[in-house]
């Protein structure tokens, strides 16, 4: 069963400070080596902790999400940053308005565990993915914090990866933080 929906009033705490100590959205910019020619999709953009970072290296980033509020407090964060180059989509992740083939690089952080059907979420990226494109999840690892949702909402790396691998040929695992990891995968 999948967790409960990250709701709009809360999200201060997605660009709360702290959460660098989890993982620096510098650091995925990295994982990823997003460059100025760079497509990238944020699946769950929320507020832009992610997608801001991003936008100020990428070419242009689709920030996808479910809650316009949402996407109505990236825009005003995009607006304070100066930043330009980014669609706002409101649409659920498993069914995105984005081009087949026409994002390089994206990332979906925080979102999976609250996700009903990720096979069809798999299906999206793979849809929308360019044959050398690279795709990442963040997720709360099955282990308690002090952030994150609880313990019964959150999805085992090593359950993620087995599902990712029925998709995806490379698939890689890394630790953001001991509650924190990410599946890079490619085509």
């Amino acid at each position: 069963m999948a967790g409960h929906r990250f709701h709009h009033s809360k999200a201060e705490k997605l660009l709360n400070p702290k959460r660098r100590e989890l993982i620096a959205p510098e650091d995925v910019v990295s994982l990823l080596h997003i460059s100025e020619h760079d497509v990238v999709a944020d699946l769950g953009a929320g507020n832009g902790y992610f997608t801001v970072p991003i936008a100020k290296t990428a070419k242009t980033v689709y920030a996808v999400d479910v809650q316009q509020e949402m996407l109505d407090l990236l825009k005003q964060h995009t607006e304070k940053e100066g930043v330009g180059n980014i669609s706002y989509i409101l649409s659920d992740v498993t069914a995105t308005t984005i081009p087949a083939q026409s994002v390089d690089k994206g990332l979906m952080a925080f979102v999976l565990h609250e996700i009903d059907d990720r096979k069809a979420v798999l299906t999206e990226i793979a849809r929308i993915m360019k044959p050398s494109g690279t795709f990442i999840f963040i997720e709360w690892e099955a282990v308690e914090s002090e952030m994150g949702p609880p313990i019964h909402e959150r999805i085992p790396s090593e359950q993620l990866m087995d599902e990712v691998k029925a998709t995806f040929a490379h698939v890689e695992l890394v630790h953001f933080h001991p509650s924190v990891y990410g599946i890079v995968m490619k085509k």
